[in-house]
């Protein structure tokens, strides 16, 4: 008894949920694929930042106080460089280290590298922004070519107009910019929720790489690189 109820319940669901589609017409199928596309993009965003621990510093303010009071071998051993900062991080200390290269053309290939990640990471961001605009855009196309239906229901019925008729073509013309809305309000958010995460890293990144190069340890090495190239011209 209580499974039949709840199956009574669930193709009650379904029933309103193809009715409702139905009722919007080719506008609102639309839309429901762009808030499913959308949805599939913030999961994965959200996996591909927990994965690589984009935006933990632990390991990497570990690895920059060994840098500054332990030298660099204790420093690169306490990153993690599958994550983005601490590889960034890595890469810079061990450029310092080979002492065969100044200081500025490392930081271009620093700088090279994180605009590299930091792509990586806004991935698939711009189709959000794309769903986000298009969505109310669509929604207000589907209310147009309603009311346009519902006037041309008007014309042909002449005289014997139903307000019924009229108000049913209303509000089902207006169904189409709340589906457009409802889609394109939370996708806004998520998108800029999720463009501040990149932002946050990257000011991450661009304060750790600076830490390592004005640290006493750096200093120490490019002067030392810069004397090896005097000698060796």
């Amino acid at each position: 008894m209580f499974y039949s109820a709840e199956s009574l319940v669930e193709n009650s669901i379904q029933q309103k949920i193809i009715d409702f589609l139905q009722v919007g017409g080719p506008v609102v199928w639309i839309l429901m694929v762009f808030s499913i596309v959308a949805l599939t993009i913030v999961f994965l965003k959200l996996w591909q930042l927990s994965s690589l621990r984009a935006e933990s510093l632990k390991t990497t303010n570990v690895a920059l106080d060994a840098w500054r009071n332990q030298g660099a071998e204790s420093a690169l051993e306490k990153l993690d460089e599958k994550r983005p900062i601490d590889a960034l991080v890595g890469y810079t200390m061990r450029a310092l280290l080979a002492a065969n290269t100044s200081a500025d053309l490392i930081r271009e290939e620093v700088e090279r590298r994180a605009m590299n990640r930091l792509s990586q990471l806004r991935s698939y961001l711009r189709p959000l922004e794309i769903i986000a605009t298009l969505s109310p855009l669509l929604g207000l196309l589907g209310t147009v070519l309603g009311m346009i239906t519902a006037f041309q229901q008007m014309e042909g019925a002449g005289n014997q107009v139903d307000p019924s008729v009229l108000s049913g073509g209303i509000w089902q013309a207006l169904l189409t910019t709340a589906v457009g809305l409802a889609v394109a309000i939370p996708v806004v958010t998520l998108q800029s929720w999720l463009e501040r995460k990149v932002e946050r890293i990257a000011h991450n990144m661009n304060d750790a790489v600076t830490q390592v190069f004005t640290s006493k340890e750096a200093k120490h090495l490019v002067a030392k690189a810069t004397k090896e190239m005097l000698h060796a011209a």
